[in-house]
């Protein structure tokens, strides 16, 4: 199993703490071995915990201009019509996808393009599902003008347990379907806005793969697989 990057020093430290407690409490508390054991057993708990969450497995992506793939592993929690007031100030379809702790955490390109627009938001630390999370939580937001035409914007939002979103993307960068753009650690949701006459392709409550699901279809001329 591939350990992302965001997670190797953190995994590193944390197995060096674990071991040192450890070892200390074997040394120090030698009579009381049964407790010694359970301690031992929640550390590889623990870091097992961790390793799942930064793991990073390979994926065959799917790519195609005008199709949406989903920008993270999760489920489906929003879909509606929606003011977007940071970039388009009008009506958009919001597409939100909520990232579980037991999720991989990786955030992908949901279309190919030109990053037209970029801006990371401070902010607070809502539950990712409360309704305000999308606006008032800390967040980075991406506009890309995809190869077929619209421009498609998606927001990395953290949550409760979320305290911090990396991103590698920046203005003028020409992005890839499916490729990663940032990590969000511990977890909460991203938003994607599209275009009213856009074709959602899934439903509320279903999961979804990173950079394999489609997830919606934008309206163009161009020709298309379905």
């Amino acid at each position: 199993m591939k350990i992302h990057k965001e997670g190797r020093r953190i995994l590193f430290f944390t197995l060096l703490a674990l071991l040192a407690v450890n070892l200390v409490l074997f040394r120090v508390n030698a009579r009381h071995a049964t407790f010694n054991q359970i301690f031992a057993g929640i550390s590889v708990l623990v870091f097992l915990t961790l390793l799942q969450f930064f793991r990073s497995p390979a994926r065959r992506l799917f790519t195609h201009e005008d199709l949406i793939t989903a920008p993270a592993d999760g489920k489906v929690v929003v879909i509606e019509n929606v003011q977007e007031t940071e970039y388009f100030n009008d009506e958009r379809k919001q597409i939100s996808i909520f990232m579980s702790p037991i999720n991989v955490h990786i955030t992908r390109n949901p279309i190919s393009g030109i990053v037209r627009y970029f801006k990371y938001h401070p902010g607070n630390y809502l539950v990712a599902w409360h309704p305000k999370s999308s606006t008032k939580n800390e967040r980075t937001t991406v506009v890309v003008e995809s190869e077929a035409g619209p421009l498609v914007l998606f927001r990395q939002i953290a949550g409760a347990m979320a305290r911090r979103i990396v991103w590698y993307v920046n203005e003028g960068d020409e992005v890839n379907q499916g490729e990663e753009f940032g990590f969000i650690k511990f977890g909460s949701r991203v938003d994607i806005f599209v275009p009213l006459d856009t074709d959602i392709r899934v439903q509320l409550g279903e999961k979804v793969k990173g950079g394999q699901t489609i997830i919606a279809q934008l309206k163009t001329e161009s020709p298309s697989l379905f």
